[in-house]
């Protein structure tokens, strides 16, 4: 995995690799930016792979940072206080801003791509 430590050119490059997933909060992730690399405390991304048997009734998540995500497998609906619900599947992507209320139903299990910044 090449990397730049200078907090100018940082840069991380790492394919979707489920052995490279450890524990989350719900579920697990794999790194690919971790908060704080390059010098940039709010930005970090990575894959977050959870299952339905983990998460088997809705829960609701207070969005911490800005948030984008992209649906790489599986289904997750949304939804969004005081405002609409979402049914993400492969392909589809979202973005919250920070300090949203949210009710996350995993479908199916679920793969996506996230970005916190």
């Amino acid at each position: 995995m090449p990397t730049s430590t200078n907090a100018v050119e940082f840069t991380v490059h790492d394919a979707f690799d489920p052995q490279k997933h450890e524990p989350f909060v719900l579920g697990h992730v794999q790194w690919v930016r971790r908060p704080g690399d390059g010098e940039r405390p709010a930005l970090s991304a990575g894959f977050w792979h959870v299952t339905a048997d983990e998460a088997p009734q809705p829960f609701d998540l207070l969005i911490e940072a800005d948030e984008t995500i992209h649906i790489i497998e599986g289904h997750l609906h949304i939804e969004v206080e005081g405002g609409k619900s979402f049914d993400l599947k492969p392909g589809s992507a979202a973005s919250f801003n920070k300090g949203a209320q949210t009710r996350w139903t995993v479908v199916e299990d679920t793969t996506e791509f996230f970005v916190y910044s």
